[in-house]
């Protein structure tokens, strides 16, 4: 039996809606966004080496870059949650309560990082 080429299979419509669902919930889940961990073992200025402070140096900049990436990546998710929560208007600003104090709480967590190995930087000049 031949078909127009308009006309619509509902059990295909129902599959590729089914797939296009799945497809959008792993995407989602695949694409998280890993929030970086700070810095454990940073040198100790008063007693490293030359050596030894320039991997501290590596060690901050490679975290700083991977929580620029952290920081993008929630700006994007919140994009993209904003946009389907659609005009309502509490949620939008719950939304953003929520994502700020996110933000903030990375923004410092880095913030204090980088201040504790720039007060090591401090005492390895000192000596």
């Amino acid at each position: 039996m031949l078909r127009a080429l308009n006309e619509v299979d509902p059990m295909k419509n129902m599959t590729r809606i089914a797939i296009s669902i799945l497809l959008t919930f792993s995407a989602s889940i695949a694409l998280a966004c890993d929030y970086p961990a700070s810095p454990k073992e940073l040198p100790n200025g008063a007693t490293a080496s030359k050596d030894e402070m320039l991997v501290g140096v590596k060690v901050i900049a490679d975290y700083q870059e991977v929580m620029a990436t952290y920081l993008a990546c929630i700006e994007a998710d919140e994009i993209v949650a904003v946009q389907a929560v659609g005009d309502d208007k509490d949620a939008k600003k719950q939304r953003k309560t929520m994502f700020d104090k996110k933000y903030n709480a990375a923004v410092d967590e880095q913030t204090r990082a980088v201040e504790q190995f720039n007060a090591e930087i401090r005492a390895y000049k000192a000596r």
